[in-house]
């Protein structure tokens, strides 16, 4: 019998937050910790925002939900917003980031089969990818350790190394209907794909008449220092799933598509009960408001610059624990020469600082956009005590 009446499908760790303030969460025996895990990159205004709370208290107040069956002032003042700051030019809403993905990947299928090309069917997916835990989203990543248990998988994907654009123009054939890539891998160990890469996917997809869909639930709004990470590298997609931090802490997510890519998408080829619900677009509104307005982009790089500079500085002192850092704007990983869960565990047991374990050893440092000098100094203490402090052998996995 399970200890707490949650089903047991989380290794639920000690630390029991009740109250966020700003950057930093308590905990029910009052303890503090500063969060530089931000709920897996979702809390990207932190815990107390006044604009985010009021715009979410006020709509309460007037309007929580009334379904799809009936227009959406609200929703279509957030979709407008999208189109406006994005390549998109229409939006469907969903409550995660696994529906966004599972959206995009119909919409792509939808895109040849509605022209009468059936056999298109097929996307190419890379290596240590993270798209969601529905049967889709696994099917769509190669990890066995997400597939165990859940077999058969559904059909209609190949997996190609990441940042390998040979391979992916080697995987396609016939049934090829497009491309999933997350320009930044966040669960694969905060690892940015080349400009080559992102480009070439691009070129392939334009060449062969491919949907290019990006997953930027994790590295999207704002996060990598541009509002969406393929700004970067000066293309677009046919076709991108966001979620997390656009509704900064309220479940929202959207698939975002060019007028072309949706074609399929027609009445009754889609929907969902809560998408769209007026509480959510509340939050997204509030959200956007603050991660579109002037100077906001140019903080999260200038405050990612220089984390990412006192990070490089202090794994010199660290040869024997540290490899490297890597990643853009406030989406940092620092990887480390062994496994990096231990190491997430002993900054959060002994020194109440909060991180997320990642793949390829990586500790990723997610933290609040909002976050100020103080709270950098605060972060570099903590990493910098709970590195000396660090024993391998004594701290559980």
């Amino acid at each position: 019998m399970p200890i707490t009446p949650l089903m047991p499908v989380y290794p639920r760790c000690g630390v029991r937050p009740v109250r966020g303030e700003h950057c930093h969460l308590i905990s029910e025996d009052g303890a503090r910790y500063l969060d530089f895990a931000s709920g897996i990159a979702v809390n990207l205004l932190g815990h107390s925002h006044a604009g985010l709370i009021g715009a979410i208290q006020r709509q309460a107040e007037t309007l929580m939900h009334v379904s799809n069956l009936y227009g959406s002032p609200q929703g279509e003042r957030l979709a407008q917003r999208l189109v406006e700051l994005t390549f998109a030019d229409t939006v469907f809403f969903t409550n995660s980031g696994a529906e966004a993905v599972e959206c995009a990947i119909k919409t792509a299928r939808a895109y040849h089969q509605s022209a009468g090309n059936d056999r298109k069917y097929e996307l190419i997916t890379f290596a240590n990818a993270f798209h969601g835990r529905t049967m889709a989203t696994i099917s769509a990543s190669n990890q066995d350790k997400m597939h165990k248990g859940f077999h058969p998988l559904l059909q209609g994907f190949k997996y190609v190394e990441f940042d390998d654009l040979d391979g992916a123009r080697a995987a396609m054939g016939p049934n090829t209907a497009g491309f999933l890539v997350e320009p930044i891998q966040g669960e694969g160990g905060i690892r940015a794909a080349s400009d080559e890469f992102i480009r070439g996917l691009r070129a392939l997809a334009d060449e062969h008449d491919l949907m290019l869909i990006f997953d930027e639930v994790q590295c999207g709004v704002a996060r990598s220092g541009k509002l969406y990470a393929y700004e970067h590298y000066g293309v677009a997609p046919d076709i991108m799933a966001t979620a997390k931090g656009i509704g900064g802490g309220f479940p929202l997510g959207a698939c975002l598509a060019t007028e072309k890519a949706a074609r399929g998408m027609g009445l009754g080829s889609h929907g969902s009960t809560y998408g769209g619900n007026p509480l959510a677009m509340a939050a997204g509104e509030a959200v956007l408001e603050v991660v579109a307005g002037d100077g906001f982009l140019a903080d999260v790089v200038a405050k990612g610059e220089r984390l990412r500079s006192r990070l490089e500085q202090f794994i010199g002192n660290y040869p024997e624990l540290f490899e490297l850092v890597r990643g853009k704007g406030l989406m940092l990983g620092l990887k480390l020469k062994s496994e990096s869960r231990p190491f997430v565990a002993h900054l959060r047991d002994n020194h109440r600082l909060l991180t997320v374990a990642a793949g390829d050893n990586t500790v990723r440092v997610i933290p609040p956009l909002v976050i100020d000098d103080a709270h950098i100094d605060e972060f570099m203490e903590k990493l910098s005590a709970g590195a000396a402090s660090y024993q391998p052998e004594a701290v559980p996995a």
